[in-house]
């Protein structure tokens, strides 16, 4: 069997950045083909790239939020296809501006049933959500890496709130070991 490490997978990767200085989105919509704008529903600008698959949310205030990316390449060169494209508007963008990673959503598959039940109590109620009333998952929040583990009966986890790549292997290192010494995998 593969080891839950080998079948993580990027989900979607969220960063921020900002190009500083106030934008007029109304005209930003009319020069930007392909770009959505709908200020009842939404108050910033959306613009979707194709390779990479992703999506800008551009605000008023410059800021712009990425989001949809498989990856922090894929953020990065959104982003700068977004950045090429406000320069040909004549809208001054920085050479390189600053682009932080906000949050990066993983799956990946422990590769066994879990007993949500058993788990919730041996995990440790203080840093354990679990309803199934509400949600089939349990959530479980890790302090380091500092992220959120939703645990589902299946043996399927999603991992969120990590920073950096590597964050989803470390979380799912530890809580095979966690649930391993509960003698509750497998």
């Amino acid at each position: 069997m593969t080891s839950p490490a080998d079948s993580i997978e990027i989900q979607n990767v969220v960063a921020s950045t900002g190009i500083g200085q106030e934008l007029d989105l109304e005209a930003l919509a009319e020069d930007l083909p392909g770009a959505d704008f709908n200020p009842d529903n939404f108050p910033g600008l959306v613009y979707r790239t194709q390779q990479p698959k992703a999506a800008a949310l551009i605000f008023r205030s410059g800021k712009i939020v990425c989001t949809g990316a498989k990856s922090i390449d894929d953020v990065h060169d959104a982003l700068g296809i977004i950045f090429e494209k406000l320069r040909g508007l004549s809208i001054p963008v920085e050479d390189d501006p600053e682009i932080t990673v906000q949050n990066i959503v993983s799956s990946a598959d422990l590769g066994h049933n879990l007993n949500l039940n058993a788990l919730a109590i041996g995990l440790g109620l203080e840093d354990v959500e679990y309803e199934p009333e509400q949600f089939p998952g349990l959530v479980y929040r890790m302090d380091e890496p500092e992220v959120v583990i939703l645990l589902f009966g299946s043996g399927k986890i999603v991992i969120t709130g990590g920073k950096r790549t590597d964050d989803a292997a470390t979380a799912v290192e530890r809580i095979v070991e966690r649930i391993e010494n509960l003698g509750l995998l497998g």
